[in-house]
């Protein structure tokens, strides 16, 4: 890939990703395969006035040895240098870049059950943390291909080759191919527009229906509110927190769901690729689930807390759309989310509830806010999803007709 389309690329992850403001602090946490790009996307945080960049370097192979060598005991003990570094994040209030490259396969055969139990026990210490760290700071992920990565999606071209081949797919999707500045404004207003009619109907529930067996209905809070692409943190500065985006979402109301739904494509968690899977829900909770490949993990995820069996977020993405255009398989969340409708198991946003920056976390989560340690994305759209909403004055409104917007 040319140097000049990584560092326009890297300008966008910056400027309109975290919009880096003067004198403030940055975290970039990228795997080991990125140096080039990593060290562009520094540089360009220092041009717009970075007072320090730190680099939190990432690798699986090394997560699958810890997973095989060191106790639970020690693995679930949080060191007194890290919660440091967290009480650090809480006063600096660093923006945070992530640079997705891992191998959507990158952790097979790592100890699931250790890393999933180590998890549990940082999660408390963890989220005392995050809380304060709430909608206060900016964040984006954004993606450069992995040698591991790219051959995945293209396995019959050289590594050269596919990895070429992928730059050339997230440059293209994640709209950074021509004037990638320009196109984000563009692209934000559109979203905008969208968000403000799904607001103006005040939804009270949406009902998703395909020929797949998909048949759930979800139901929304009163102050439930879409968002989409462009974010405004609680300081006041603008950032988008995806790199490449196509949702308006929201968060539904715990205890709101009941059917159920079919994924459509391959969800990449934790290393490993979980497929062919549906869930079923009564009374907000999923009661009932199943996939072909790796059940015993999708289980695993569901029951990482109370919250995980709840739904966390419903998003809305057309099949007409760049990433879906594209006709690839991504194997990774960030890309296939945004090519399909979807939703999301465990936390929810208070960032979705109407007037939420009046309202502490615990007033958002009583309002229905689903509270969990994790948030994972799951695809359901298909060209023959359709979705109508039902209002709060009893109105049947088309939200998507065969997987597009129905307006």
């Amino acid at each position: 890939m040319k140097k000049t389309a990584m560092r326009k690329f890297a300008h966008l992850i910056a400027k309109c990703g975290v919009n880096v403001q003067k004198g403030q602090e940055v975290l970039i946490r990228a795997e080991l395969d990125q140096p080039e790009f990593v060290r562009m996307v520094t540089e360009e945080c220092y041009k717009l006035g970075a007072k320090k960049v730190i680099i939190d370097w990432q690798d699986q192979k090394s997560v699958k040895i810890h997973s095989k060598y060191r106790s639970l005991k020690t693995m679930s003990k949080m060191e007194k240098w890290e919660e440091e570094r967290w009480q650090h994040y809480v006063d600096e209030l660093p923006c945070i870049i992530y640079i997705e490259s891992e191998d959507p396969d990158g952790l097979k055969g790592a100890d699931q059950t250790k890393l999933q139990k180590a998890r549990q026990a940082q999660y408390p210490t963890i989220k005392k943390y995050r809380d304060q760290m709430e909608n206060k700071y900016q964040w984006c992920i954004a993606a450069a291909p992995s040698e591991a990565w790219a051959k995945k999606l293209f396995p019959n071209l050289s590594k050269h080759q596919a990895v070429e081949k992928l730059w050339q797919a997230i440059l293209a999707t994640s709209r950074a191919d021509n004037d990638p500045i320009s196109a984000w404004e563009k692209h934000n207003k559109d979203l905008a527009k969208r968000c403000e009619y799904l607001n103006s109907l005040k939804i009270d529930e949406l009902h998703y229906q395909a020929p797949n067996g998909t048949d759930l209905t979800v139901g929304l809070m009163e102050q439930s509110m879409f968002e989409a692409g462009e974010e405004t943190s609680l300081k006041g500065i603008k950032f988008n927190p995806n790199i490449p985006t196509e949702e308006c979402f929201t968060s539904p109301k715990r205890g709101r769901a009941h059917g159920i739904v079919y994924a459509t494509k391959p969800l990449s968690y934790q290393g490993q690729l979980i497929d062919g899977f549906w869930i079923r829900f009564e009374d907000g909770k999923a009661v009932e689930w199943n996939a072909e490949k790796n059940n015993d993990m999708l289980t695993k995820m569901l029951e990482m807390d109370e919250g995980a069996k709840y739904l966390g977020e419903c998003a809305l993405v057309p099949t007409d759309s760049p990433i879906s255009n594209s006709g690839l398989l991504f194997y990774s969340t960030l890309f296939d989310e945004n090519a399909a409708c979807h939703l999301a198991m465990g936390e929810g946003f208070p960032d979705c509830v109407r007037g939420f920056e009046n309202m502490s976390l615990e007033e958002c989560h009583k309002l229905g806010v689903n509270e969990s340690m994790i948030h994972v994305d799951f695809m359901i759209g298909c060209p023959e999803l359709n979705i109508t909403a039902k209002t709060r004055d009893g109105r049947q409104v088309p939200i998507f007709r065969n997987g597009n917007w129905a307006f």
